[in-house]
C-alpha cells in the first residue's frame, strides 16, 4: 500500500478509537448503574446472569479494539506502536503500543485496598457484611491471581527481551552500511536518480522487515492485554469483575483526559 493511502486509513482508525472511547464512556455508565443495583443486596441468579453479560459484553468491547487494532498494524505498525491520538502523557507510560498488562494487577490490588478501606469502619466494630465487591476477595481468589500474575510478568519480560533485541538490529551491519552509502552520496553531490531510487530501495526492504518483526511483537502484547483482562474477570465474581471493569474504564478515561489537556496547555 503507498503512503498516500496509508493516511486516510489511519485517519480511519483514530475515528474509530474516539468512537470507541465514546462506547467506553457509555459502558463505564452502564457497569456504574449495575453495581449500584447489585452491591447492597445478594445477588440470585437472574442477577448474576445479567452481570456476566454485562462483564462479557465490555470484554468483547476491549476485543474489537485490539482485532481492529492488529488490522491497521499490518498498514502503519510503527503509528501503531506510537500512536498521534494519544497524548504525551499516555505516550511516557506506553509497552509495546499500550499499557502493560502487569498494570492490570496493581489496579485490581489497589481498587481492593481502597475498597475494604471504604469499610473499614464497620469492620472494626464487626457490623461489617459481605459487599460482593473488590474488597471482599477471598484468599483463594487471591491465590490464583498471584499465580496469574506471576505468568503474567514472566510473559511480559519474555516480549520485552524480544523488543530489546528488536531495537538493537537498528545498528546492525546492513543499516549501518546503508547509512553511510547515503552519507557519501550527499557529500558527493550525487543525484543520479536511477543510483538514489535503488539506494532507497534497499533501504525500504530492510526496514520492512524489522517492521515485520515489530507487527508480530505489537500483536504478541496486545494478546497478553486480552488475555490478562481476561483472566482476571474470570477469577472474579461477576460483580467484583463489574468493579474491577468500572477502575479500569475509569483509569483510562481519565489519563486520557488529563493527557490531553496538558497537551493544549503546552501549546
Amino acid at each position: 500500500m503507498t503512503g498516500d493511502n496509508i493516511a486516510p486509513e489511519m485517519n480511519g482508525f483514530q475515528a474509530f478509537f474516539e468512537s470507541w472511547l465514546s462506547e467506553q464512556d457509555q459502558h463505564l455508565q452502564d457497569l456504574i448503574i449495575a453495581s449500584k443495583q447489585h452491591q447492597k443486596r445478594a445477588a440470585d441468579d437472574d442477577d448474576r446472569v445479567l452481570l456476566s453479560s454485562l462483564v462479557e459484553r465490555v470484554v468483547k468491547h476491549y476485543e474489537q479494539y485490539y482485532n481492529k487494532k492488529s488490522q491497521w498494524a499490518k498498514q502503519d505498525v510503527l503509528r501503531m506502536l506510537s500512536p498521534p491520538w494519544r497524548s504525551s502523557l499516555e505516550d511516557a507510560f506506553l509497552w509495546i503500543g499500550g499499557w502493560r498488562p502487569s498494570m492490570a494487577f496493581h489496579l485490581l490490588y489497589s481498587k481492593s485496598g481502597l475498597q475494604l478501606e471504604a469499610s473499614f469502619a464497620e469492620l472494626m466494630r464487626g457490623l461489617r457484611l459481605s459487599t460482593g465487591d473488590l474488597g471482599d476477595l477471598s484468599h483463594c481468589q487471591l491465590t490464583m491471581v498471584d499465580k496469574v500474575q506471576r505468568r503474567t510478568i514472566e510473559d511480559e519480560k519474555h516480549l520485552s527481551e524480544k523488543m530489546a533485541k528488536l531495537q538493537e538490529t537498528v545498528a546492525d551491519a546492513t543499516l549501518v552500511e546503508l547509512a553511510h552509502e547515503a552519507t557519501e552520496m550527499m557529500r558527493n553531490n550525487e543525484v543520479h536518480e536511477g543510483g538514489a531510487d535503488d539506494h532507497m530501495e534497499r533501504v525500504e526492504s530492510t526496514l520492512a522487515s524489522k517492521e515485520e518483526g515489530l507487527e508480530k511483537i505489537l500483536h504478541k502484547a496486545d494478546d497478553l492485554r486480552m488475555k490478562t483482562l481476561r483472566n482476571i474477570t474470570q477469577i472474579l465474581s461477576p460483580l467484583q469483575a463489574v468493579h474491577f471493569l468500572i477502575a479500569a474504564a475509569e483509569l483510562h478515561l481519565r489519563v486520557h483526559d488529563w493527557g490531553k489537556k496538558k497537551d493544549a496547555l503546552s501549546h
